[in-house]
């Protein structure tokens, strides 16, 4: 349904709850290296990540790597979305389409400047108190990716609960 990139991720449980969100909806986790932490079989059994096979993982050495990988999506005119506290505009005023790439930075520098600048028609932020740096990284996933689900009805997604078929 939807791409969800998180470039160099630093803390494994953000990216653990990230994939999370990701193996719930169907989206796509694409994780740009360098990683801030091991993503092996052994340390995902580890860690607990009991859904980890219904997550789609596509793991990229670097920013390098993964736009070339994904060059045939750009020709194609792939859209993407990247998520700021510097951004313009709120991650609500953004249309999302099936397919759209949801960018994320690390949770210390956020995503490079260069890169945001260059993109500000496509920046978008959840909007917060001055006074707050941010949001979690994965709470700031969740918010954009559900509104991206909630604006495309929640397609492919079971929206009622076995209580409503029993009430």
């Amino acid at each position: 349904m939807f791409n969800i990139v998180l470039m160099q991720p630093e803390i494994p449980a953000n990216t653990g709850n990230i994939a999370r969100s990701c193996a719930a909806t169907g989206s796509v986790l694409h994780l740009v290296g360098p990683l801030g932490f091991d993503i092996s079989a052994s340390a995902v059994k580890r860690a607990g990540l009991d859904y980890w096979h219904l997550v789609d993982v596509r793991s990229y050495p670097s920013s390098g790597d993964f736009w070339c990988e994904n060059a045939e999506a750009w020709r194609a005119g792939a859209r993407c979305f990247y998520a700021s506290t510097k951004a313009p505009r709120s991650y609500a005023e953004a249309e999302y389409r099936p397919g759209d790439w949801l960018f994320f930075g690390r949770e210390t520098r956020g995503l490079p400047e260069p890169m945001l600048l260059s993109r500000l028609r496509d920046c978008v932020r959840i909007p917060i108190r001055a006074e707050a740096r941010s949001l979690n990284l994965s709470n700031s996933v969740a918010i954009v990716l559900f509104e991206a689900l909630r604006q495309n009805g929640f397609a492919g997604l079971e929206e009622k609960g076995r209580f409503a078929a029993e009430h």
